[in-house]
């Protein structure tokens, strides 16, 4: 698996019930690593169901690589706080990306993803067919701490020229 195979997107929509860390709620952001790539959200101030809607692009060169997310609580005068991790591979996803879908109906699911003990996920995550381009949306319950839970979304960029996945 060499070069470029194009570019992930990973929308942080929000978090739900994220735990408390400051003194009564808390300052989330959102870390996303995938090999030595390394992404942020902005800062939410005081809030425990933070709404980002923000776009984080990897450049991914292999689909095997799992994607590690992690909140952490802004703090002005001290180290920033852990408010959970999870991670999430892109294998389901990658798959359907190798599938001829032009002229299938809008909503198609080409994949439901069961929660497992395997992976993160809070709910199944289906990876749909959606204005001519594959997403997958996920409900990621968090690790390490007592609640929480992140909803994200994934797209695939095709670069010029790319092979695609």
């Amino acid at each position: 698996m060499e070069g470029l195979m194009g570019l992930l997107r990973v929308r942080i929509k929000r978090g739900i019930n994220l735990a408390v860390r400051d003194v009564r709620s808390s300052d989330p952001y959102v870390v996303l690593k995938m090999g030595q790539q390394k992404l942020k959200t902005r800062v939410i101030r005081k809030d425990v169901n933070p709404e980002w809607n923000e776009d984080l692009t990897f450049s991914v060169s292999d689909p095997h690589l799992p994607i590690h997310l992690t909140i952490y609580d802004h703090d002005t005068f001290t180290k920033d706080d852990k408010m959970g991790d999870a991670e999430f591979d892109i294998k389901h996803f990658a798959d359907a990306l190798q599938m001829n879908l032009e002229g299938f109906p809008e909503g198609t699911i080409i994949t439901r993803v069961q929660p497992c003990r395997e992976n993160c996920l809070a709910e199944e995550s289906r990876v749909i067919w959606s204005k001519g381009r594959i997403v997958q949306d996920m409900a990621l319950r968090l690790r390490n701490v007592e609640c929480g839970e992140v909803e994200i979304q994934l797209q695939w960029i095709n670069l010029p020229g790319s092979r695609g996945v």
